[in-house]
């Protein structure tokens, strides 16, 4: 096994996937839940991101193929619908939607924005298809690339469990506040996927 190339699929995998910038995402959106049913979100979203990225490692590649999609036109797309959601962050508006009068299923909150497009981003989306685009013949080294992507969500599903500890320690306004600021993150990172995207698609030199 190729120890170096797997610790670079790792760090690869840990930058996109980004466990600790889902943090702040999934203490706003779960603000009205009770403890067992943010832990049953963490646990849903977690298992939901595996699932597909497994299938982006198993037939990613053939799907944007076959729809004729280029890579870069997932990106933007990606980049677009993470820049809506970080508005809606900014505004606050998705915490009117999660407070504990109204009747949310924590398997919603676990597929969407938890799961898509925060944990299982645009970007994780594409470093699964890439790094697995050259072994597509290569059986052992797939399962590699997997238990990489294993382990870097068990490490955001440790992360996401230990948000209500935190969330106890900041109150409502905190998590409002960081809410806010980690909205703003967000958009310049959803900028930043489609100006990328962008500038490999006219060829211009890195942002």
């Amino acid at each position: 096994m190729d120890w170096s190339q797997r610790i670079a699929e790792f760090v690869t995998l840990w930058v996109v996937i980004d466990p600790l910038g889902t943090l702040p995402v999934f203490m706003a959106v779960t603000m009205g839940l009770s403890a067992a049913e943010r832990r049953r979100t963490a646990c849903l979203s977690v298992l939901i991101s595996f699932g597909v990225l497994l299938f982006f490692v198993f037939g990613g590649h053939w799907l944007l193929q076959n729809a004729g999609v280029s890579i870069n036109s997932f990106q933007i797309a990606g980049g677009i619908v993470l820049f809506l959601f970080a508005l809606s962050m900014i505004h606050g508006n998705h915490l009117t939607d999660v407070n504990p009068t109204t009747d949310v299923s924590p398997s919603d909150i676990a597929i969407y924005p938890l799961a898509i497009p925060s944990i299982a981003s645009p970007g994780a989306m594409l470093a699964a298809v890439v790094l697995t685009d050259d072994a597509r013949d290569n059986l052992p080294s797939r399962l590699a690339t997997i238990v990489i992507i294993a382990l870097v969500l068990l490490a955001t599903l440790g992360i996401l469990l230990g948000a209500g500890r935190l969330s106890r320690l900041i109150g409502r306004g905190g998590a409002s506040v960081i809410s806010r600021v980690m909205g703003m993150i967000l958009a310049a990172l959803a900028v930043d996927l489609v100006l990328t995207a962008f500038a490999r698609w006219l060829s211009l030199p890195d942002i």
